[in-house]
C-alpha cells in the first residue's frame, strides 16, 4: 500500500471504530437527526460527507457553502508558476448530493443561535440542526496593515490565499511584469495555513522566473526568525535551482501597504516597492466563528474537544479545520483538515445515535511540496489522543521527512491531491 493510501485509511479506520458496520445507498433526508455543516472546504466538506457514510444515510445533512466549486489550495502554486490551471484544481460538489443526499445551500451563514439550534443565512431563511459543524478556514487580519482597507488596495496588493480568482489574478500580474522586476512575497508570523505554502509559492515563481524571466527576480520577507517547514530541503532547493534569483529574508515583518505605489513598509527595515508585492496577511478563524463567540483564544482561534470537535463555549457545535487552535505541531493544512472532518462525524453520529464517541482518534498528515516543477518533497506525522492532557499530541517516530527531493515524489503529490479530493467530495 502507498504512504498517501495508507495515512487515508488508517485516520478513516480509527474514526469509525465502534460505530459498527457501514451499510446502505444514499437517500436524500432521514430520521436519526439534523446536521448542518457551515463550510465546504475540506474539513467541512468530509464532515459532511462521512456524517452520512458512518450514519448509514439516516442523518439528514446540509452544506452550507457560498461557492459553487470547490478549489483547493494545495497545489495551487503550481498554477501560479503555469504548470497547472484553475480548472485542474477545481471539483464540483455534485457527487455529495448525488451519491450521498448531502443538500448543498449556496448562502452565506449571517448568525448562529446556539440556544435554539438555528442557522441564518444572508438569503433570510434559517436552518434547525441538532448538531452543528463549523468550518469556516481563515480569514485575514487587515486591522493590522492599514493601507489595505483603503478602497481598491485588495484587489491590487493580493494574497492569493483562499485558492481562486486571486490565484488567477496573480498569475496575470506574474506573466504581465517585465523581465528584470521583482517579486516580493510577505509571510506572516505564524501560525498561518499551510506552514511550507509561501516557501514552495517561492519555488514555483521562481521556476517560471528562471525560464520566461531570467533578469527577475524573488524576494521573501518573512516576519518569522526562520523558514517555518522543511528548512534544509528549501534552502537546498533555492541553492541548486534557483541561485540569484530566490533571495531571503527573515525578521522582516510588513506592518502596512501603500497599495498606489505598490510600496511594503516594515517594522525595523526601509520601504520596498516590488514590481509585484505579495501580501499574505496575519490569519485568524473565519468570520463567522469569530462573530458567535466561538473564537475563544485571544480573539483568533477556536478552542475544542479533541475527541469530538465540540466548541469548549458552544454545545451542540463542534468546529473543524484551519479555525481551530492547534494541538501542539499540529499544522493548518488541507491533509488535518480532511482528518478532522472524519474525526468530528464519527463523534456527531455516535452523539446524535446515543452512543460515547470513538475515544482514541489517530489523525495523520502528510503535506507535500513542489521545489522545482518535477521535484517535491514532504513531511508527514501522526498524532494521537492524550487522555490525561486531553489533546493531540505527535507519535515518537512516525511520520518523517524526504532525504532530498525527488520526480517520484512529484508522482506521488499529484496521486495524493486526487486521491484527497475524491475522499473529500467524491
Amino acid at each position: 500500500m502507498q504512504r498517501r493510501q495508507f495515512v487515508q485509511t488508517l485516520a478513516a479506520g480509527s474514526a469509525v471504530a465502534g460505530l459498527g458496520t457501514i451499510t446502505g445507498c444514499a437517500s436524500v433526508g432521514g430520521s436519526q437527526g439534523k446536521v448542518v455543516v457551515i463550510g465546504g472546504g475540506y474539513a467541512g466538506a468530509t464532515a459532511a460527507k462521512y456524517v452520512r457514510m458512518f450514519s448509514d444515510y439516516g442523518i439528514e445533512v446540509t452544506l452550507v457553502e457560498p461557492n459553487p466549486t470547490f478549489i483547493s489550495c494545495p497545489i495551487s502554486n503550481l498554477v501560479l508558476g503555469g504548470y497547472k490551471t484553475i480548472a485542474d484544481i477545481t471539483t464540483p460538489y455534485d457527487n455529495l448530493t448525488k451519491r450521498h443526499g448531502v443538500k448543498m445551500v449556496h448562502d452565506m451563514v449571517e448568525s448562529i443561535d446556539a440556544d435554539k439550534r438555528m442557522v441564518k443565512l444572508a438569503g433570510g431563511s434559517t436552518l434547525p440542526y441538532d448538531r452543528l459543524i463549523v468550518s469556516p478556514g481563515i480569514d485575514f487580519m487587515w486591522e493590522t496593515m492599514p493601507g489595505m482597507n483603503k478602497p481598491g488596495a485588495q484587489d491590487k496588493v493580493l494574497h492569493a490565499w483562499k485558492a481562486g480568482a486571486q490565484t488567477v489574478a496573480l498569475r496575470k500580474q506574474l506573466e504581465s511584469m517585465q523581465d528584470g522586476g521583482v517579486y516580493a512575497l510577505s509571510i506572516p508570523k505564524a501560525p498561518y495555513r499551510c506552514p511550507p505554502g509561501p516557501y514552495e509559492r517561492a519555488c514555483m515563481i521562481a521556476s517560471y522566473f528562471k525560464k520566461e524571466k531570467p533578469k527577475s527576480k524573488v524576494i521573501v520577507f518573512d516576519a518569522n526568525d526562520d523558514i517555518q517547514s522543511k528548512k534544509g530541503l528549501f534552502m537546498k532547493a533555492w541553492d541548486e535551482h534557483y541561485k540569484g534569483i530566490i533571495e531571503y529574508r527573515p525578521k522582516h515583518q510588513v506592518v502596512d501597504v501603500d497599495a498606489a505605489t505598490n510600496t511594503l513598509k516594515f517594522e525595523f527595515a526601509d520601504d520596498f516597492k516590488p514590481a509585484v508585492a505579495n501580501v499574505i496577511p496575519q490569519m485568524r478563524a473565519g468570520t463567522i466563528a469569530r462573530k458567535s463567540g466561538l473564537a475563544t483564544a485571544n480573539d483568533r482561534w477556536c478552542e475544542v474537544d479533541f475527541l469530538t470537535f465540540e466548541s469548549t463555549v458552544a454545545k451542540n457545535v463542534h468546529v473543524l479545520g484551519d479555525s481551530v487552535q492547534g494541538a501542539p505541531k499540529m499544522p493548518k493544512s488541507g491533509h488535518m483538515a480532511n482528518q478532522h472532518g472524519k474525526t468530528c462525524a464519527a463523534a456527531v453520529v455516535a452523539l446524535l445515535m446515543g452512543k460515547v464517541p470513538p475515544g482514541m482518534p489517530i489523525y495523520a498528515n502528510t503535506c507535500y511540496s513542489f521545489v522545482a516543477p518535477d521535484e517535491v518533497v514532504h513531511v508527514a506525522s501522526v498524532h494521537s489522543y492524550d487522555a490525561e492532557k486531553k489533546t493531540m499530541l505527535p507519535v515518537e517516530g512516525a511520520g518523517g521527512i524526504s532525504k532530498a527531493a525527488s520526480e517520484l515524489e512529484s508522482r506521488y503529490a499529484w496521486a495524493w491531491a486526487q486521491n484527497i479530493w475524491a475522499d473529500t467530495l467524491a
